[in-house]
């Protein structure tokens, strides 16, 4: 396989307004079937009038839905459309002081309208890359991937598969959008002024009657799969008290593993240790009405933490450290919760020493 990577020379400043697709068959070289063309994404918001005039940490703010991590003034966010990055992909470089760039609202979109343009204008049937900047866990430097993408499909999945050894291959789903977005920054570098490279030779791009049936969501990984949605030094700042929840039901596993968290708390010797009570939230639908009601009508769980005999002060703030470690750990399994602390008259067969409820549910954005 030979592969080439053509830098699109020329390009001017790009501004609100623009066809991406005319000026890339304007001062591209001749497009062929097949080509791939990788668009850095900050031209595609500039075209897309996506220049704010806002001081950058409000941009952020605006772009961020969840902070996953943060150092000094350093932040890693998830952004709406799912992408998990430094400062929400928000951009002060190349545009005018006091302004930023903020990430297209929606880049597979983006890319179809430059694939269909380019076809439009010159019959050819090419494949369409969004790039962006991302740092990498674990590595030091960055690289570009992909955040949107149109007339590709998105990976190369060798799952099935046999290598030459005869072993059946498990896990191999490789991304090939974002290999190609960083195949392409290899050319289009940071500082060259050089917003679209071609990368041709790599037969991915599909027909051109064909329908896009991949997005970029495909390609974030779903926040029940990922195993690090949390920076560790961020652990207790996602721990705070859920307004509402969504009434969907939770995975019992995962308050099964935020239960067993309370054992790690610290505690003197000889404590009443505490002991907690699961039940469904539709137990507690008739209670009377009380300060934190709607709190419990709209949980899928409550937990109940209970002593069996009446409890010294000894064993109240062991409890309370054990209950933090709990509502700490149903926040790493991104689940809200709320300690509540009901009516005198809750339903029958609570125990008599009950330390409040903690009510538990996927929270309401």
């Amino acid at each position: 396989m030979t592969l080439e990577i053509l830098a699109v020379q020329g390009i001017p400043e790009v501004v609100t307004g623009d066809s991406l697709a005319d000026l890339i068959v304007t001062h591209a070289p001749a497009l062929l079937d097949g080509d791939v063309l990788v668009v850095t994404s900050k031209v595609v918001s500039k075209a897309e009038g996506r220049i704010v005039d806002i001081d950058r940490e409000l941009a952020i703010d605006a772009e961020t839905v969840r902070v996953v991590a943060r150092r000094g003034d350093t932040r890693i966010v998830a952004t709406r459309h799912g992408f998990v990055m430094a400062a929400a992909g928000v951009d002060a470089s190349n545009v005018t002081k006091g302004e930023v760039v903020v990430l297209p609202v929606d880049a597979d979109a983006s890319a179809r309208r430059i694939r269909d343009g380019v076809r439009s204008l010159t019959g050819v049937n090419v494949g369409v890359v969004i790039s962006d900047t991302f740092g990498r866990p674990w590595r030091v430097g960055v690289t570009d991937a992909a955040v949107g993408f149109a007339g590709l499909q998105a990976f190369e999945d060798l799952r099935g598969t046999v290598d030459p050894y005869g072993n059946e291959l498990q896990v191999t789903l490789t991304c090939t959008v974002d290999e190609l977005a960083a195949a392409a920054d290899l050319v289009k570098g940071k500082l060259n002024g050089v917003p679209v490279a071609i990368v041709r030779g790599l037969a991915v791009v599909l027909p051109a009657e064909s329908v896009d049936t991949q997005g970029i969501s495909q390609v974030v990984r779903p926040i029940d799969d990922d195993l690090f949605s949390l920076g560790t030094r961020d652990v207790l700042r996602a721990r705070v008290d859920a307004a509402g929840f969504t009434g969907e039901p939770v995975d019992a596993d995962r308050v099964t593993r935020a239960l067993q968290a309370a054992s790690l708390a610290a505690h003197p010797s000889g404590w009443q240790a505490l002991r907690f009570t699961v039940l469904p939230a539709t137990d507690f639908a008739s209670m009377p009405a009380f300060a934190d009601a709607d709190v419990l009508a709209t949980a899928a769980t409550v937990i109940v933490p209970h002593l069996g005999v009446e409890p010294t002060a000894r064993d109240l703030l062991a409890a309370g450290a054990a209950i933090e470690n709990v509502l700490v750990a149903l926040a790493i399994e991104q689940l809200g919760s709320q300690w509540v602390w009901p009516s005198p008259t809750g339903p029958d067969g609570l125990p008599d020493y009950q330390l409040g409820l903690i009510a538990v549910g996927k929270p309401a954005v």
